[in-house]
């Protein structure tokens, strides 16, 4: 199975779609290409028009529906690279993941979160998924999202 087949069952499994446009809240661009890096803008866990984990993690939001959170984020970025790069088998490797972890002052299971995140790209790239990786809590996201990301990964356009 390759990494896309691999995508799309997880997309089946989760049960969202990944396959949509992928809506961006600004005068910015969702993925910009330097040399074979792609740097993928914050990604928050919207599918289509709804942010589907909302709230402040350690309040009304456990730690699972954060993780999902984290993940429905790495699946909207691995769609971006699979739009760029034509496949994600094209995927050199993940370089760096940063989530970032809407949260209350005496939380401290970020990376926890995070891990979420981390399960998808390393499942759906293998190897090529493992990554340096920074989880910070913060006061206050987009949209009211639990969970934001960003990456930058290398690969070889089509």
């Amino acid at each position: 199975m390759n990494a896309d087949q691999r995508f799309d069952e997880l997309a089946l499994r989760l049960g969202y779609s990944f396959d949509g446009e992928i809506k961006i809240g600004g005068n910015y661009t969702p993925l910009i290409m330097d040399g074979d890096v792609a740097y993928v803008s914050g990604q928050v866990p919207r599918v289509g028009d709804t942010v589907i984990v909302t709230g402040r993690v350690g309040a009304e939001v456990l730690l699972e529906h954060a993780q999902l959170g984290a993940k429905i984020c790495a699946m909207r970025a691995l769609a971006l690279l699979r739009r760029q790069f034509g496949s994600l088998d094209r995927i050199r490797r993940v370089l760096r993941v940063t989530v970032y972890v809407q949260c209350t002052d005496s939380f401290t299971q970020h990376s926890e979160v995070s891990d979420g995140a981390s399960a998808v790209l390393f499942e759906v790239l293998g190897e090529a998924g493992l990554h340096t990786r920074t989880s910070v809590g913060v006061f206050q996201l987009p949209k009211n999202a639990s969970v934001e990301l960003d990456l930058m990964a290398s690969g070889t356009a089509r």
